[in-house]
């Protein structure tokens, strides 16, 4: 799989999961990537944490470490939160043909 960072192709780590590439693909399509780069965004992180994530993605610099997190919580799909507030929300008069 590859990531693609600024219109490079980066090689992402084999076992990372192809989520990171859509969640950038989706925040492109969005158009939520483009325009000019003018926030500055940093904060102090714990050394582990960053090697773990960069090891787990592939990327290499913190910038796009950052990219893709953002990316990927802006683009975050709220599925499983929706299906879980659906519990009981089924008549236990229904019938489901069991």
């Amino acid at each position: 799989m590859h990531l693609c960072y600024r219109g490079k192709l980066m090689a992402a780590n084999k076992k990372s999961p192809r989520r990171f590439a859509d969640a950038i693909t989706i925040a492109r399509e969005k158009g939520i990537l483009g325009g000019k780069r003018t926030r500055l965004v940093r904060g102090r992180m714990p050394s582990a944490l960053v090697a773990k994530a960069k090891a787990r993605t592939g990327v290499q610099s913190d910038t796009e470490l950052i990219e893709l997190a953002l990316a990927n919580l802006a683009v975050a799909d709220d599925y499983a939160s929706w299906l879980l507030k659906q519990r009981g929300t089924v008549s236990k008069d229904l019938d489901l043909e069991f």
